[in-house]
């Protein structure tokens, strides 16, 4: 259990993925049209995701949102989520780097059609966070296997 919270802790540094655009962040490596495509399938997927959230089976559901302060973006996972009339709201549950109009432990609310991922844990594995996956070239090869191997869908 203790190598899965790890591995979890690991996965959530990853969901604190930053815009491409700013050089000096932990994850600017990556194939932009394998994060937009990862994009689009966490939010083909959402509707699995809130069916879920209605009537949970699994723990640690969280939704990845997009903040924008001026023409900076940057994505935060916000846990303790909850969905009703088409907004997601929750509590944000990252550092930001970039932006400045956001802190940690701040109340979000976000549009469904916003969202740029989400995720959830359930019986050892990871359901949804599709776009940390573009980002594990920038792990070593044993933990971007071990997070690989988290993944409940390919």
């Amino acid at each position: 259990m203790a190598r899965f919270v790890g591995l979890l802790a690991l996965a959530i540094a990853l969901f604190a993925c930053r815009t491409r655009s700013m050089p000096d962040t932990l994850f600017t490596e990556f194939n932009e049209q394998e994060m937009e495509a990862a994009i689009a399938r966490a939010k083909a997927e959402v509707d699995e995701f809130i069916v879920e959230l209605s009537n949970p089976t699994g723990t640690h559901h969280s939704v990845k949102v997009p903040i924008r302060d001026g023409e900076t973006v940057e994505h935060f996972w916000m846990v303790d989520v909850v969905y009703r009339d088409g907004y997601f709201e929750g509590t944000i549950d990252n550092d930001p780097g970039l932006v400045r109009n956001v802190t940690r432990g701040q109340r979000w609310r976000a549009r469904k059609e916003e969202i740029s991922d989400w995720m959830y844990l359930k019986d050892g594995k990871m359901y949804g966070n599709y776009t940390v996956r573009p980002l594990l070239g920038n792990l070593p090869p044993e933990e971007a296997k071990k997070l690989q191997e988290m993944f409940a869908k390919p």
